[in-house]
């Protein structure tokens, strides 16, 4: 049985107050419908899935084009059975259409297959996914043609409800299962007798009803998995709600975090087992950590690999960096994109690398700035030394080669090439390639006067004097 699956992102999401697209607003490190689409594509190929787009179709479609699925483009927004309407060209090849909302970001795709698999088990012309949460005010109403009957008899919306009806707190979760036969050929029945002149799905439920044809009904086992959110205090709570899964499941897999409810761990993180993730952590976006690291308080990782074994001490900022086994980062080291730091390498205090790749067991342990640089293994960068890259036009590559020692307060004005083994002195500017096991000196000779600062302080004391006399 061929399925479909129709995402709905066309909408403006009016009640947030902002301009961005509702979809696009962000939990978890990733926009609300990019975890839809990924949870749909463990269901059907991602050539199988459809979004409906409308507001800010642009980008909506250019922030998740890459996922590889089709769009469909709703140009006037006239409600959720409007949208199916305009994707009935694109879907009506498929026996079976899922439809999704693109706000209900904690949706799982094992939720998705129970409602396929349901759907298929009644042979049902329409199959709603339906939850009970603890607040089922604002919502529709799913009613049942008995206590305990999988069959729906009509679903009411919250402002229609009777006294009655009221009580119940089964609701309609707007995700859905259709038979496309039986979809298609009464879609058409839609009406807009309602307060927003829209096209309702919903209104489906009833239309197969009048027509006799099985309309059932599934209860999420979670309800939190089908909420969406309607404010940005809402989505607030859902991206607490997907963090704080996100800590337990790292947990359960081993993984040390010292109060969760302080870190930000986004949801395609991964951690390796025997890790220690200290208070007040950020590890965003493709971020992977491996077994038996420690990642300090405040640091803040991003789009980053980490191998075994890494000390990340507190206060460091890392982006689309990598850090090989042993690697010990920090106190406030600053990795930019392109830095890769060797296997046993240290790089410490207010050290700034960008487009550097330190060898193994090489150490930048105070005050430098790295850039644009290939370091050896084995080297030592003093304090204070500064790859001078930037000649106010063009970027320059600094090479240091294995063995290295590079004293304090040096300048390496690129393009330049320090060889294998050799010595530069410390305070010394460096415009020239250094040959290996040599020593280089670029600083001013010094002189000494002796009796200077007597003779300085006499003077100085003499001056004061006369202003006073004055």
């Amino acid at each position: 049985m061929r399925f479909a699956i129709v995402i709905m992102a066309a909408g403006k999401g009016t009640r947030l107050k902002s301009k961005r697209a509702k979809v696009l607003h962000q939990i978890g490190g990733k926009a609300l419908l990019e975890h839809v689409i990924h949870a749909a594509t463990q269901i059907v190929p991602p050539q199988d899935v459809y979004v409906v787009i409308g507001h800010q179709g642009g980008a909506v479609q250019s922030a998740v084009s890459s996922l590889g699925v089709n769009f469909i483009t709703q140009a006037e927004q006239r409600g959720t059975g409007h949208a199916i309407q305009t994707a009935r060209q694109a879907v009506t090849r498929y026996e079976h259409i899922i439809v999704l909302s693109g706000d209900v970001p904690l949706l799982q795709p094992e939720t998705i297959a129970s409602l396929r698999d349901f759907h298929l088990a009644e042979r049902a012309a329409m199959t709603i996914l339906t939850a009970v949460p603890a607040d089922p005010n604002g919502y529709g109403r799913v009613l049942r043609k008995s206590p305990g009957s999988a069959e729906v008899a009509a679903i009411v919306e919250d402002k229609a409800l009777t006294s009655q009806q009221a009580s119940v707190r089964e609701i309609n979760s707007g995700i859905y299962a259709f038979t496309s036969n039986s979809l298609f050929q009464l879609i058409n029945e839609l009406n807009t007798n309602n307060a927003h002149g829209e096209y309702y799905l919903t209104d489906m439920a009833r239309i197969l009803v009048q027509e006799k044809q099985r309309v059932v009904g599934i209860e999420a086992a979670n309800a939190t998995e089908v909420l969406g959110a309607n404010t940005l205090a809402e989505m607030a709570e859902l991206d607490a709600a997907m963090r704080l899964a996100t800590a337990r499941k790292l947990m359960a897999q081993g993984v040390t975090i010292y109060r969760p409810e302080t870190s930000v761990i986004d949801s395609g993180v991964t951690v390796g087992p025997d890790t220690v993730i200290e208070p007040y952590v950020q590890l965003l976006g493709d971020t992977h950590v491996g077994e038996s690291c420690r990642i300090r308080s405040y640091s803040v990782i991003e789009n980053s690999t980490l191998d075994h074994h890494v000390l990340v001490q507190n206060g460091c900022i890392l982006n689309d960096s990598h850090a090989h086994a042993g690697a010990q980062l920090g106190p406030y080291a600053r990795l930019r994109p392109g830095s890769e730091i060797g296997e046993d390498a240290h790089i410490g205090n207010f050290v700034e690398t960008k487009k550097t790749r330190i060898g193994k067991g090489s150490k930048a342990n105070h005050l430098s700035y790295l850039g644009d640089a290939e370091i050896g293994s084995g080297v030592n960068i003093g304090a204070g030394t500064i790859t001078c890259n930037y000649d106010g036009a063009n970027k320059h590559r600094t090479l240091i080669e294995d063995s290295v020692f590079v004293g304090s307060d040096t300048t390496l004005v690129a393009p330049i090439v320090i060889g294998e083994g050799s010595y530069i002195a410390a305070g010394s500017s460096i415009t020239e390639d250094v040959p290996a096991d040599a020593l280089a000196l670029g600083r001013a000779r010094q002189t000494t006067k002796a009796g200077w600062a007597t003779s300085r302080r006499a003077q100085v004391r003499t001056t004061r004097d006369i202003e006073k006399g004055r």
